[in-house]
C-alpha cells in the first residue's frame, strides 16, 4: 500500500463526496438509507467510497483510509479477500437468485451446526433485524405468552417492539424511541438496565406467566462496547430457566467475532435461541436464526409460526459466507485476531496514559471502543453524553490522517485479519495525533 495515497490534514478533500451527498439529498430522505451514515453526529458530509481491499477504503476524491469500520462488522477478513470473491463470482455466474433451495444452503448449514455446540438447526433470513424479528415470534409461539425483557443500551434492530427505550422506573415498559410505532406494541416490552440483577429478577417476578423471553447482546456493542460480566450473563441464564422464560442471544455482532461459536462459546452458555447476521454472510445481505431442533420444529412448514422470504438463504449471500467461515475454522484464527487487537489497543492506551488522557480502549476479541472516559462502562447510562464532543474532534482528525471510524461514539471499531502490523502501526501514529488535536 502507497502510504502517498492518504490524506493529510494539508491534502485532505471531500469536494466529491460533499457533491455527491448534496444530490443524493434530492433522491432520498437525508441523502442515505441507514441514518448514521449521513455523519449527523461528525463533522462535515459523509465520505462517499468507490473501493475496499484488504484493510483499506478508498474515496471518491482519490483518498485511502485504514478502515476500522468493517462495513459495521461483517467483514472480518477484509474487503474483497480472495477465497470470499472466487466463491461469490463462481456462484454469481450460474445465477443470483432462485426463491428455491440450493447446495449453498446445505454447505453452509452443515457447516455451522458442526461446529457449533449451541444450536441444531438454523433458517436463513435477509438481515440480523428480520432474525431477531422472527426468533421473537418464535419465542412467543412457543411459549405462548406475549411479552419481552430486553436491556436498555441493547439495540437488536429496527424491529417495533425493540425500538424502545426505558420509562421512568427501574423496571419499566417500554416507550417507544421512532415515530410510527403504536404505544400498544411497546407496551409489550419490559425494559430493564444491563449488569443488574436485582432489575432482572424483579422484572422477572413482577410478569411471571407473561414474559415469553428475555433478549440480550451478550457482548453489547451497539451503544458502546458495554462489556458484561460473565457472573451478569449466567445469572441472567439460571433465572431465565426458573421462571420458564425463553433466552435470546442477539449475536448479530458477536457471533463469529469473538470466536466461532459467537459469545454462547466465549462465556459458555446455552440459549434458547440466538440470531445472527453480518459475518454469517460475509458481506452480504443476510441472517439467520438458530436454536435446539426442538424449537426450531416449531417453525412453518412443519409447525405453526409462520416466517418467509423471497431472498432467503440467497445463493451469493450463502457462498459468501460459506466462504468466509471456512478462513475463520483454520487454526490459530482467532487468537491471532485477538492478539492483534490487544497489541493495537494497549499500544494506544500507553500512549494516553502516558500524556493523561481520559481516554480507554475496552476491547473483546476483535472489537474495541475509543471512549473518552477513565470509568469503565457496563451500562448505557453511565456514558456521558456531553463527551461526545471529544469523539466529534477526533473522528475528523483521523478522516484527515487516512484512518476511517464509524460516524458516531456510541459506535465499536473492528479489525480485521486483513490489518497488518505496519497498517495498525500506522493508523495508531495517526490516532495518537489525532488525540492530540483532541485534547490541545
Amino acid at each position: 500500500m502507497n502510504q502517498n495515497s492518504y490524506p493529510s490534514p494539508a491534502t485532505f478533500t471531500r469536494a466529491q463526496s460533499a457533491a455527491l451527498f448534496e444530490t443524493a439529498q434530492t433522491y432520498f430522505p437525508g441523502g442515505v438509507h441507514s441514518p448514521v451514515r449521513a455523519f449527523k453526529s461528525v463533522q462535515g458530509p459523509p465520505v462517499f467510497f468507490e473501493r475496499g481491499e484488504g484493510c483499506h477504503l478508498y474515496d471518491v476524491d482519490g483518498q485511502s483510509y485504514v478502515d476500522f469500520c468493517c462495513s459495521w462488522g461483517p467483514l472480518i477478513l477484509g474487503h474483497v479477500h480472495p477465497e470470499v470473491l472466487a466463491r461469490v463470482q463462481q456462484t454469481v455466474a450460474s445465477g443470483m437468485s432462485f426463491g428455491a433451495p440450493t447446495p449453498h444452503d446445505n454447505l453452509i448449514g452443515k457447516l455451522v451446526l458442526d461446529n457449533h455446540r449451541y444450536i441444531e438447526m438454523i433458517r436463513f433470513v435477509s438481515s440480523g433485524t428480520e432474525a431477531v424479528m422472527s426468533a421473537l415470534r418464535l419465542a412467543r409461539g412457543v411459549t405462548g405468552k406475549s411479552k419481552v425483557i430486553k436491556f436498555e443500551g441493547c439495540y437488536h434492530g429496527h424491529v417495533d417492539s425493540l425500538l424502545v427505550k426505558a420509562g421512568s422506573g427501574l423496571v419499566t415498559f417500554g416507550i417507544s424511541s421512532s415515530a410510527g410505532i403504536p404505544e400498544s406494541f411497546a407496551a409489550e416490552t419490559i425494559v430493564v438496565p444491563l449488569a443488574d440483577p436485582e432489575a432482572l429478577e424483579s422484572a422477572l417476578k413482577q410478569y411471571a406467566g407473561e414474559v415469553a423471553c428475555v433478549i440480550i447482546e451478550p457482548v453489547p456493542a451497539n451503544n458502546g462496547l458495554l462489556l458484561q460480566s460473565a457472573e451478569f450473563l449466567r445469572f441472567l441464564r439460571e433465572k431465565t430457566r426458573e421462571y420458564g422464560v425463553l433466552l435470546i442471544f442477539d449475536e448479530v455482532i458477536s457471533g463469529f467475532r469473538v470466536g466461532f461459536e459467537g459469545a454462547a462459546g466465549l462465556y459458555d452458555i446455552q440459549p434458547d435461541i440466538l440470531t445472527f447476521g453480518k459475518i454469517i454472510g460475509g458481506g452480504m445481505p443476510v441472517g439467520a436464526y438458530a436454536a435446539s431442533k426442538e424449537i426450531m420444529q416449531h417453525v412453518a412448514p412443519v409447525g405453526p409460526v409462520y416466517q418467509a422470504g423471497t431472498l432467503s438463504a440467497n445463493p451469493v449471500a450463502m457462498a459468501a459466507g460459506f466462504a468466509t467461515l471456512t478462513e475463520l475454522l483454520k487454526p490459530g484464527f482467532y487468537e491471532g485476531l485477538e492478539a492483534k487487537t490487544a497489541a493495537f489497543t494497549g499500544r494506544l492506551q500507553a500512549y494516553c496514559d502516558q500524556k493523561g488522557y481520559e481516554v480507554t480502549f475496552p476491547h473483546q476479541g476483535s472489537i474495541f471502543w475509543p471512549t473518552f472516559t477513565r470509568e469503565t462502562i457496563h451500562r448505557s447510562d453511565e456514558i456521558d453524553d456531553s463527551r461526545m464532543r471529544f469523539f466529534k474532534v477526533m473522528h475528523l482528525e483521523c478522516l484527515k490522517r487516512g484512518v476511517y471510524f464509524g460516524p458516531s461514539g456510541y459506535e465499536v471499531g473492528f479489525i480485521s485479519s486483513a490489518h497488518t502490523d505496519a497498517d495498525l502501526d500506522f493508523a495508531a501514529s495517526q490516532i495518537e495525533a489525532s488525540l492530540d488535536v483532541v485534547f490541545s
